[in-house]
């Protein structure tokens, strides 16, 4: 009944668009939620309006299933429940709903009720003041439902978003919903990249047929050598790569922000003038194209934020320092190639011997060519195992911390916007922890002896 699609949305005279994910219901779009997308486009991600629009879903396919009940504090309730317990009847394993849901964590069953909330909050604010019905949405019954929800929770705050019911008092309705918690556990082995590997990846994995692919290799070298985000990479020009005043054997990356950064300086008006500006405004002017976080297709490249290094971009800081130098051996032999290809785009990594020759290289593609490059030398390939491109970023992490280096400056250098955000890439690995406990043990030697001496007077036992 509701499907999920792309849709270009003019709201203006001015020919200008912007490209969204938007909800079909059977009438039309879902306007409210067009609005709240529209609202937040400057400051939310593409990923972050698909999973709101899977949560609004879910929502209005429950309500469809539940059209007689009046109680909407309980139905708030029963749906947030049935996240948790599914749709499915233990028995018998059917479900007369149709719903087919399955249980949900308690993590997403969380996100799904905080994108509600946060919608539902929005929407209730838009209403006119001492309106039972908002004007802007009485054409569109499922609008006008959507719009009675969020203001029917307005009313009751049945669902209670990031705290749920941690301040919420029963009174009136005698319950109220709480989330439910997972048990804290101690996250395990960090998903690093086998450094033992990396070198043979680079050198045996990315050679096919006796051709090496550099441009996977460039990649690979600034998620592995300076902890870059998997997307990153794909935002970069080839006027952002250049050698290093300090080191000239060594490659000087900056990937610039996709929209804010600085344009190229080679950058010329119609007279030929230099011209300054963003690089938002530099695609849409010379190429007609939106920056690649705002693409909905496989050219799409995310970018999650974090600390800049200058107005805006973030610095490659190699380490080891060899890794920089391979680079720009690398960046070399890969600028022949793309030297005989024509582009309608800047960014430097392209399709050199598939279809569309000089397109835009995606993330997918990457992905698909770093698994087989994994495999080529012998590797399985498996996120809990690290060898998944963002294994690198933990492999770089964990290289600075046992290296010794501060906290402070490996937030520096991963571009965090916090020191409590690098703690998952600087964990110490199962291994480290068992090093540690066999050196206290050996420090306690002299106890340890006694103690096994004195176990090994039970009956029936004989210490090795």
């Amino acid at each position: 009944m509701f499907v999920k699609v792309k849709a270009r949305v003019y709201t203006d005279a001015t020919g200008i668009y912007t490209e969204l994910p938007v909800l079909l219901t059977p009438v039309g779009v879902l306007e409210p939620l067009l609005d709240y997308f529209l609202y937040r486009s400057h400051d939310r991600s593409l990923a972050w309006m698909t999973k709101v629009i899977r949560s609004v879903r879910m929502f209005l396919e429950y309500l469809q299933t539940n059209p007689a009940e009046s109680d909407t504090y309980r139905l708030f309730q029963n749906f947030a429940q049935r996240l948790y317990t599914g749709t499915f009847d233990r028995e018998t394993g059917l479900d007369p709903s149709n719903l087919c849901w399955s249980p949900r964590s308690p993590q997403d069953a969380s996100h799904i009720i905080t994108h509600l909330t946060d919608f539902f909050d929005w929407l209730g604010e838009m209403r006119p003041e001492a309106a039972k019905v908002n004007p802007r949405y009485v054409g569109g019954a499922f609008d006008r439902q959507t719009d009675q929800a969020a203001y029917q929770y307005r009313r009751s705050k049945a669902f209670l978003g990031h705290t749920w019911a941690a301040n919420a008092s029963p009174a009136g309705s005698g319950h109220h919903v709480r989330s439910r918690r997972l048990p804290k556990v101690e996250k395990g082995e960090p998903p690093a990249f086998p450094e033992e590997h990396f070198e043979k990846l680079l050198v045996q994995g990315f050679c096919a047929a006796g051709r090496y692919d550099y441009r996977s290799m460039l990649i690979t070298l600034l998620l592995h050598g300076a902890g870059f985000r998997e997307s990153e990479p794909f935002h970069l020009y080839i006027s952002d790569v250049f050698p290093d005043s300090t080191n000239p054997s060594q490659a000087k990356v900056l990937i610039h922000h996709p929209s804010y950064g600085a344009a190229p300086a080679d950058w010329r008006d119609e007279r030929g003038r230099p011209r300054k500006g963003n690089r938002a405004e530099y695609l849409a002017h010379q190429f007609g194209l939106a920056h690649r976080t705002d693409l909905m297709n496989c050219r799409h490249a995310g970018w999650k934020g974090g600390t800049h290094d200058g107005a805006y971009y973030k610095q490659a800081y190699w380490f080891l320092p060899e890794y920089g130098e391979w680079f720009q051996l690398l960046w070399y032999r890969y600028l022949e190639q793309v030297a005989r290809i024509e582009r309608d785009h800047p960014f430097a990594f392209i399709n050199l011997h598939r279809e569309p020759i000089g397109a835009m290289y995606s993330l997918s593609q990457y992905n698909k060519a770093h698994a087989a490059a994994c495999e080529r030398i012998g590797l399985t390939v498996g996120k809990a195992l690290g060898t998944t491109p963002h294994g690198h970023r933990h492999a770089y992490g964990r290289r600075l911390r046992i290296a010794g280096v501060d906290k402070a400056l490996i937030r520096r250098f991963m571009h965090h916007a916090s020191l409590e955000s690098q703690e998952v890439y600087t964990q110490a690995s199962t291994h480290e922890a068992l090093a540690a406990l066999e050196a206290a043990m050996q420090r306690l030697q002299g106890n340890h002896t006694r103690i096994q001496s004195a176990f090994s007077l039970l009956p029936g036992i004989e210490l090795k």
